[in-house]
């Protein structure tokens, strides 16, 4: 690398953990900004990724027709999409769908940060993706206290080939992250930087009592929120939600549902009735109500149908549970500030009715948002709760 080559890349890495700073509210830890000075991001980029197109798609960046882009890419404070279609590449990329990623430099800081960890302290990483938060992570601890666990072959591949071309050797299983990684445990904390719809069990198994279980958090309603969880020896966890942060979903907690193909059938005869409550108002609201419903609703996801051609309805709310077995759909006209929506369900379960017990729910405790909220694992599943722990309802 050439002198300039040098300096511009010590200067974009001093750009971007001052950007990191800025977010955190504080500078970086010490110990972790000598991690990134050793660590650099661009080094575990692969030298194809794709970037957010202006149809609101992505397209292609190679590091050989556009090195100043993919480079600015590599030290801009954002995710970048390194896989698409598990990497089967589409020709057509209306097709693409991200698959893996490497994360925001800002989120994978603040959640070393809310790891709290210590000299010594063995960690188990779920989701290798590029290798860089396992390198962040082996400079900090030493290698062999760092075990990293990634179900797709290539992506092992890419990320073993990263870590050993800037001198770090943690363990790299190729594997489920959802069944954990038993030959290495116990850790002391367990990090997952892909979402979960429920925390796996072996996860909490495998953390020592004491331990802490860093994961980010979805349900089919809503992407976001990041649970930390304190491992007890009882075989319990409990913890609450920070701020909101949105990953890829683990690949076996994925559901391929379709309105059409899954949920809707012809021969369905669904009762009509009529409602007060916007649909607006639930599924185009605030992070508080979304996070709350997503806490609440358990199995439950919506979608919009804009223009859904049907007389009288400009949009059309679908709401369903995750079986297929029960929907709703709620109509508007178009009319400003209707007061009132046409509502059709069928199925064994009144999934409207629901929703509207959920949002009234949260209205009465007043309109909570994910800082109330935390969860509890037991070996016989997990509970939702607000505020405390005695608050809580099975998810």
């Amino acid at each position: 690398m050439t002198n300039h080559q040098n300096s511009s890349k010590e200067a974009a890495s001093r750009g971007l953990l001052q950007a990191i700073s800025r977010y955190l509210g504080s500078d970086v830890a010490p110990e972790w900004r000598r991690a990134a000075e050793a660590t650099p991001r661009h080094r575990f980029l692969p030298g194809r990724v794709w970037l957010p197109s202006e149809d609101g798609g992505l397209e292609r960046c190679d590091r050989e027709r556009e090195p100043e882009r993919w480079f600015a890419t590599a030290y801009a404070d954002e995710a970048v999409v390194t896989q698409i279609n598990d990497g089967q590449e589409p020709e057509d990329l209306s097709d693409a769908l991200p698959s893996s990623s490497a994360s925001a430099p800002s989120i994978v800081f603040r959640m070393l940060d809310l790891l709290d960890l210590a000299p010594g302290m063995r960690v188990l990483e779920i989701g290798t993706g590029t290798g860089f938060n396992a390198a962040l992570l082996s400079h900090r601890l030493g290698d062999v206290n760092v075990t990293t666990i990634e179900i797709d072959p290539a992506v092992v591949e890419l990320a073993r080939s990263n870590l050993k071309a800037n001198g770090y050797d943690p363990t790299v299983v190729c594997g489920d992250g959802s069944l954990g990684w038993s030959a290495e445990a116990p850790y002391d904390r367990v990090v997952a930087t892909c979402s979960v719809q429920h925390v796996p069990r072996t996860w909490i198994e495998q953390t020592r009592p004491g331990g802490a279980v860093l994961v980010p958090w979805e349900s089919p309603w809503i992407c976001g929120g990041l649970l930390r969880l304190t491992v007890k020896g009882d075989g319990t966890a409990t913890g609450r939600y920070t701020a909101d942060s949105a990953f890829m979903l683990m690949r076996t907690h994925r559901l391929d549902l379709r309105l059409f193909r899954d949920v809707v059938m012809n021969d369905h005869v669904p009762a009509e009735s009529t409602t007060a409550r916007s649909p607006w108002a639930i599924a185009d609201s605030p992070i508080e109500t979304q996070f709350a419903f997503g806490h609440r609703l358990g199995d439950l996801w919506y979608a919009w149908h804009h223009d859904p051609d049907l007389d009288d309805v400009e949009t059309r709310l679908w709401v369903a549970t995750t079986d297929g077995g029960s929907w709703a759909a709620v109509d508007s006209d178009g009319t400003d500030n209707a007061e009132r929506y046409t509502v059709w369900q069928h199925g064994p379960r009144r999934v409207w009715d629901e929703v509207e017990a959920a949002h009234q729910w949260w209205l009465d405790n007043g309109r909570p948002g994910p800082d109330r909220f935390g969860l509890t694992m037991t070996p016989e599943g997990q509970r939702a709760w607000l505020d405390h722990p005695a608050n809580s309802w099975p998810l």
